[in-house]
């Protein structure tokens, strides 16, 4: 990160799905599955640690938290690439993905919890984790409440299944999915872009007030889940500030089939 390194310096952050270089043209069903669930789609945010930049920024950026299951088999298999006899190369996804994705989760804001929630969450987190661990209780996984540390949240929109599996494990309601939501509905699955998607929803919708904490939830091969949280510098102001939803904003939230 440029905070560890030059002063006064700038970093171009690219996130994006080319799905071109990713087409399957073979005859494996099993690989034929991403042809249908990924769309073209990139995002680019500029950061700066000059202090210079503070007045004009939108965004501070809190924390980074990155969770890496590569040394495991099956998360390293769940989404995987390979070249068949005749050259063509697909991928494919295995039905571990969502219960895989699942455990980073956990692994990620394990980590996540500390910085951010409040010391009554984190303390209930602490006495369930030592009742199951150390007195054998069989009581559930007590799931922090993470609407008390984040107003907004941006999650990876990979599809239904995975937007229902998250909201559920979270407990948000369907006011905090509408950005993730409207994002699958209106660009499909862009992978690590929709987060920039999902916050620019928000923008848009006149909902980013200054002092806001957003939380952008990313999944991706490997098994990897990354979490990021921003903390907005100022109220953005949809009028003189334009994105990607801005010509449409006002056909949103559409009805969505669930």
């Amino acid at each position: 990160m440029i905070e560890q390194g030059q002063a006064n310096s700038y970093a171009l952050i690219v996130s994006t799905e080319i799905v071109s270089s990713a087409f399957y043209t073979g005859n494996d069903k099993s690989k034929l599955i991403p042809n249908m669930i990924f769309r073209m789609g990139a995002s680019a945010v500029l950061l700066s640690n000059r202090f210079s930049d503070r007045r004009r920024s939108k965004y501070q950026l809190m924390h980074v938290v990155r969770t890496h299951k590569g040394a495991d088999d099956r998360a390293f298999s769940c989404v995987f690439q390979d070249e068949e006899e005749d050259g063509k190369k697909g991928m494919s996804l295995s039905k571990d993905l969502m219960a895989v994705a699942g455990e980073a989760l956990k692994t990620n804001i394990t980590t996540l919890g500390p910085l951010v929630l409040p010391m009554s969450e984190q303390l209930l987190f602490f006495v369930s984790l030592i009742a199951r661990n150390v007195f054998k209780r069989k009581i559930k996984p007590y799931i922090p409440d993470f609407k008390m540390a984040f107003e907004h949240f941006c999650i990876h929109a990979g599809g239904r299944a995975v937007l229902d599996e998250l909201q559920k494990n979270l407990d948000l309601s369907e006011a905090l999915m509408e950005p993730s939501r409207m994002t699958l509905y209106r660009f499909g699955n862009t992978s690590s872009s929709s987060v920039w998607y999902n916050l620019a929803y928000s923008e848009a919708k006149g909902r980013i007030k200054k002092g806001d904490r957003a939380w952008q939830i990313g999944f991706g091969s490997g098994f990897k889940c990354n979490s990021a949280v921003w903390r907005a510098l100022r109220t953005v102001n949809p009028v003189k500030e334009k994105n990607a939803w801005t010509d449409e904003i006002d056909d949103f939230p559409a009805q969505v089939s669930r």
